[in-house]
């Protein structure tokens, strides 16, 4: 699914924001959460410790227990490295932990409780009248804590996300795909093609969609087939009058003498003849525009091809003038309507015997490909005039007669196949002529 309104990608585009969205908001909160927690560990035992540590400095500032002081700091720095300072309200001080030549203890207001900078944490606590006891804890420790932790947290997701934005993925396409084949199935039905939907494969929310297009298609389809048999009905009730009419006209014009009636007769007998074609092509358009063309069956178009050229063959006028090249094709199975087929090749054939020499014979070839071309022996169409050849009675430069449907017929013909029309002058291979090439694919 390329298109840009694909249900699909805005499933894919939705959902995975809101993953997305989820997955980042839900690390952070706990991040967050996570810092608090251990900014408020490190401030109860930094507090914890200020407060163990006042009875014993306060025996220091009254002179006792001085020689086991310096062994009560915590000094595993591998967790923490305190400082403190015992100060009095004059800036005087008194106590120092560590020793000297470490950076200068950090300048907190001598107040009770937390203080802090960039660098340290400071609780200050007045443990004598006027004499402050302060607590330094250096944020290097919390920094570390608390960035192994957002990484232990946000490593999952980083990990994860792809995964599950590609597990979406697959889920959606799996449960959309159903509606695809719904789409190619519709897609696929048109004028040519109005066969039923197999219902077999549908989830319980599509099949009533399904369901309710082969209704239609149902309908459509006997529309078609009625009024494919009224102009059935039609041709038989014209053909026959019209073949009458000739033939009387014929038997008037044999028992006439010689003469100027005898010429209006064979007049009228042309005229018939012509009105007889031309009811036959205008019937054929009629069959081409109510829509025949794709089969449900595959028919041997080689066979069609046959018994279409035996029976042109027949007629006195084509004769001795068509070649029928199908080597290496012995079969070649398309599902095409036999009687859109049939229309197809005649006016084809028809139109290349008619326009063609009558001292060069037509050629018909059939290729595996499902190619079959047409190509005769003649002038050459000026390609002006062979681009609009397909047009509703667009005729050429030519004497010879014609109603001018013969290729708008077999173009409209081929497109309900599915197949393509290409009218090339002169033919291929050829220095003159004109060469109709159909492609039926399978």
């Amino acid at each position: 699914m390329t298109n840009s309104n694909s249900m699909t990608r805005k499933l894919i585009s939705w959902l995975g924001g809101a993953t997305l969205l989820v997955w980042i908001a839900a690390p952070t909160i706990a991040a967050f959460i996570f810092c608090n927690n251990v900014n408020e560990s490190s401030d109860d035992l930094l507090q914890a410790s200020a407060e163990y540590r006042e009875p014993e400095l306060i025996k220091v500032l009254n002179g006792k227990h001085v020689d086991q002081y310096n062994n009560h700091l915590p000094t595993y720095k591998k967790y923490w490295t305190y400082r403190e300072q015992v100060i009095n309200k004059y800036g005087v001080v008194l106590i120092s932990e560590p020793e000297e030549g470490q950076q200068p203890f950090p300048d907190a207001p001598l107040s009770n409780g937390f203080w802090g900078n960039a660098d340290y944490r400071v609780y200050t606590e007045e443990i004598q009248d006027g004499v402050y006891h302060q607590l330094a804890e250096p944020l290097d420790g919390r920094r570390t804590t608390i960035a192994k932790g957002a990484l232990f947290v946000f490593l999952p997701t980083l990990v994860l996300l792809p995964f599950s934005l590609a597990v979406w993925w697959i889920v959606i396409r799996r449960s959309l795909r159903p509606i695809e084949v719904l789409r190619q199935q519709i897609g696929s039905r048109d004028g040519g093609n109005l066969s039923p939907m197999d219902l077999g494969d549908f989830p319980a929310e599509l099949a009533p969609i399904a369901a309710s297009v082969n209704r239609l298609l149902d309908r459509l389809r006997a529309a078609l087939e009625a009024e494919r048999e009224f102009a059935a009905n039609s041709a038989h009730e014209l053909r026959t009058p019209i073949a009458g009419s000739i033939a009387q006209m014929q038997r008037l014009v044999a028992e006439l003498p010689n003469g100027s009636a005898k010429m209006r007769a064979r007049g009228i007998e042309q005229a018939l003849s012509s009105l007889g074609r031309l009811v036959e092509k205008v019937l054929q358009l009629a069959q081409a525009e109510s829509g025949v063309g794709m089969a449900d069956h595959a028919i041997d178009l080689v066979r069609s091809v046959r018994l279409e050229i035996d029976d042109l063959r027949k007629k006195p006028q084509y004769a001795g003038r068509l070649h029928l090249n199908v080597d290496g094709c012995t079969t070649l199975m398309r599902k095409v309507d036999v009687d859109a087929f049939g229309i197809l090749l005649r006016n084809l054939i028809e139109n290349a015997l008619i326009h063609g020499l009558p001292t060069v014979p037509t050629t018909v070839s059939v290729q595996t490909d499902g190619t079959i071309a047409i190509a005769n022996a003649g002038p050459v169409v000026p390609l002006p005039d062979l681009e609009g050849l397909t047009k509703r009675f667009s005729r050429g430069a030519t004497p010879a007669a014609g109603s001018g449907l013969g290729l708008h017929i077999a173009n409209m013909v081929i497109q309900r196949i599915g197949g393509s029309l290409e009218l090339a002058s002169p033919a291929r291979g050829r220095n003159d002529g004109f060469e109709a090439i159909i492609r039926i694919p399978q």
